[in-house]
């Protein structure tokens, strides 16, 4: 199967989508038929500029051929950041700048930060970089980031989880510039407190049912089971698994912390057949092109047993783990037993889940029924 890679790049001062692939006439000639499909001498590759409308209709004029298409790295970027703040075009980076936005990246990369975390912060300051050559300004104060703040996040409506990346984007560049940020106090808004979504026991049973490829029971059999983040499961690999003490070994995960969670003895009859049917070599899961499964098409598989079961719960796979810690939690097991097999650094993350529990809030008399 012919492979091609969809991944973000700048060209001329804008976000384009690169289409990369080994050298192929079929191909070429396939992408020469798209209009808005240019090739780039600059960067030696075929591109169209970065929009939602355009990263789908890429890939779906590449799916007709049935070839397979990687474009991990458009799911897992945040919504890209426009050039333009209410319609005020913002002036380009000179050749000096370029070159500091490339050494405060290796600075991130350095500090060992997660890939999307590095481009999120890189993305975030060449953004507010632009907003001070706007404003004519190289004097980082509180006053100029209140104003980008304002300008670029509250008036575009962006969320607060968006907001606080922005800000933490910015104090690492401000650390990298040698700038005291601690006279600055620079502070980060408050999150919305949003209970989890949950499922309830016979929901999942529903959903892993209706799940008939073993692979794709698997894995997300897994993932409840064991309460993992999907980054988690498709990482794990064929020695994380201890049978013997019934226990699976968690790597390097968020916060780079190893931890040990449950191997559930049903979980590893369908294991143990799943590993003798695929056969796999390094990673538990493994993709068809790729030696690790993605997390797309983790969700994917979700999002295909939602739809057979009828499900009108708006889930993603983190509600799997979700789910999981809140049944623990109703079959009594201790908070702070959940918080380590979960691998959160503090209980109060852990102390979410109290307030969606079914147990507790049934045994509240409502007053309703006194009338």
């Amino acid at each position: 199967m012919k492979k091609i890679k969809l991944s973000l790049f700048q060209h001329k001062d804008s976000p384009q989508i690169a289409i990369s692939f080994g050298y192929d006439d079929e191909i070429r000639a396939h992408l020469k038929t798209l209009s808005d499909v240019k090739w780039s001498q600059t960067h030696k590759t075929f591109y169209i500029p970065f929009s939602a409308k355009n990263k789908n209709k890429i890939y779906e004029h590449l799916r007709v051929k049935n070839w397979f298409v990687d474009y991990d790295e458009l799911k897992t970027l945040k919504k890209h950041i426009p050039d333009k703040i209410n319609a005020i075009k913002l002036p380009s980076l000179n050749e000096n700048q370029k070159k500091d936005i490339s050494k405060f990246k290796k600075w991130l990369q350095e500090k060992r930060l997660s890939p999307n975390t590095i481009n999120t912060y890189v993305e975030v300051t060449s953004f507010f970089i632009k907003y001070c050559l706007l404003k004519n300004t190289t004097s980082y104060s509180v006053r100029l980031i209140e104003s980008f703040n304002y300008d670029f996040i509250v008036r575009e409506n962006k969320s607060i989880s968006y907001q606080n990346q922005c800000i933490n984007g910015i104090k690492k560049y401000l650390m990298y510039k040698g700038v005291q940020i601690e006279q600055l106090n620079l502070k980060r808004p408050k999150k919305e407190k949003r209970l989890p979504i949950v499922l309830s026991l016979e929901e999942v049973k529903d959903l892993l049912d209706a799940t008939y490829n073993l692979k794709h029971k698997t894995l997300l059999s897994l993932v409840y089971s064991a309460g993992l983040r999907i980054g988690e499961a498709i990482s794990l690999k064929i020695n994380d698994i201890d049978s013997k003490r019934m226990l699976i070994h968690i790597k390097g995960a968020k916060g780079k912390k190893d931890r040990y969670t449950l191997l559930s003895s049903s979980f590893l009859g369908l294991l143990r057949e799943y590993y003798k049917t695929y056969k796999p070599k390094k990673y538990l899961f493994e993709g068809q092109v790729k030696e690790q499964y993605s997390s797309a098409s983790a969700q994917k598989i979700l999002k295909n047993a939602t739809k057979k079961i009828g499900l009108k719960k708006a889930i993603t796979l983190h509600t799997l783990r979700h789910s999981f810690a809140t049944h623990l939690l109703e079959n009594g097991t201790d908070i702070r037993y959940i918080q380590e097999l979960l691998g959160h650094n503090s209980p109060k993350t852990t102390m979410i889940y109290t307030h969606v529990t079914e147990t507790s809030i049934r045994k509240i008399k409502n007053p309703f029924d006194n009338l």
